[in-house]
């Protein structure tokens, strides 16, 4: 049964109990296309194929499409709401782990990064016991996650453009903090009772 209720921004949004729908289902595959470009491109000596290449396009679009989808559709839900940036996150960190272990990017990025999204998910569940619903991601999260994306596309394609590298490094690791101070803002806001989706 879908329920109408308006967040903390003062938008309302129609959010349903609803499993098996279109956005959930793209965002449930996303979580699958990083071990294949693992696979791909170490047994492929290191070199990005047309395989690797159409992976990565459709983990960049559904991750786009889900989300568009779900609103198009009346079809947010609160599983959506959930696996979505979990599919993200997921697929990131294998991606990412790969990429410190072939020595392209610093283990310490890979480590500030999980304990950021770690911090942000404990929120998330005290939020989820509390209200038995989960918080939607907030835009600064959004834009920190695509230049993480960024960085991790310049580092896997262009590995020897280091200046762009540390460029997108260090724009990546200030937006996480701003996010995190948004995520954190946010939290308090609704543990002291604010409305959100």
């Amino acid at each position: 049964m879908a329920t109408t209720t308006k967040n903390i921004d003062g938008k309302k949004v129609q959010v349903t109990g609803r499993f098996f729908t279109w956005s959930n289902m793209m965002s449930f595959s996303r979580i699958l296309v990083a071990f294949p470009i693992v696979y791909i491109h170490y047994h492929n000596d290191f070199e990005v194929n047309n395989a690797i290449y159409a992976l990565i396009l459709y983990g960049v679009l559904s991750d786009y499409l889900d989300g568009f989808i779900a609103r198009q559709t009346n079809t947010i839900s609160e599983v959506g709401k959930m696996i979505d940036p979990v599919a993200d996150k997921l697929c990131a960190l294998v991606l990412f782990i790969y990429t410190v272990w072939i020595g392209w990017i610093p283990l310490w990025f890979l480590l500030f990064a999980m304990a950021r999204d770690i911090s942000i998910m404990v929120g998330s569940y005290y939020i989820k016991k509390k209200y038995d619903k989960v918080a939607m991601a907030i835009m600064s999260g959004k834009i920190s996650v695509n230049v993480l994306a960024l960085y991790w596309i310049a580092v896997f394609f262009f590995p020897e453009a280091q200046n762009v590298h540390l460029f997108l490094m260090a724009s990546s690791v200030t937006l996480m903090v701003i996010s995190w101070v948004d995520y954190f803002n946010r939290y308090r806001l609704i543990m002291s009772g604010a409305e959100f989706n």
